[in-house]
């Protein structure tokens, strides 16, 4: 058993394609500790902006996988932080992904979710949604989560 429940695949023998997560996750009622992850941007602590390029002009680049790796991070650190220690990014059950352009953003976005989890069994379930707008527009993709831990 994973550390985030039991994975439920509707067809487990199916090939995954490129995508990595589990249809649903099974939290067994045993004594568990729930951390609700607010949407988090790839924002630093000292409010710059990660994975943007600020171009003279006043424009900016954004590197997608960058933004994902850094938010996973910052993911991970939440979580760690919130329950001393006893959970990791592992532990999320449920996320939700927003990003900004499915068609151009998508595939650079899930290739940073796969170098964390590498299989489905071990993923969690997850949406992704493509949105208008993020709250900055230096944003292109924010995440939230729902992580469990043993009391």
């Amino acid at each position: 058993m994973f550390p985030n429940g039991k994975s439920f695949l509707l067809d487990p023998e199916k090939r995954a394609g490129p995508t990595r997560y589990s249809h649903a996750r099974v939290v067994e009622p045993a004594m568990h500790h729930t951390i609700y992850v607010s949407g988090i941007a790839a924002v630093a602590s000292d409010g710059t902006y990660e994975g943007v390029v600020e171009n003279p002009d006043g424009s900016f680049t954004v590197d997608v996988r960058h933004q994902t790796a850094a938010i996973l991070h910052r993911i991970d650190s939440i979580i760690q932080g919130a329950s001393n220690g006893k959970a990791n990014l592992y532990n999320i059950v449920d996320s939700t992904v927003y990003i900004l352009d499915m068609k151009t953003q998508y595939a650079d976005m899930n290739k940073e979710w796969n170098k964390i989890w590498t299989d489905r069994a071990s993923a969690p379930s997850r949406a992704t949604i493509g949105v208008n707008e993020l709250p900055d527009p230096r944003f292109a993709v924010e995440i939230k989560a729902t992580a469990i831990f043993e009391a």
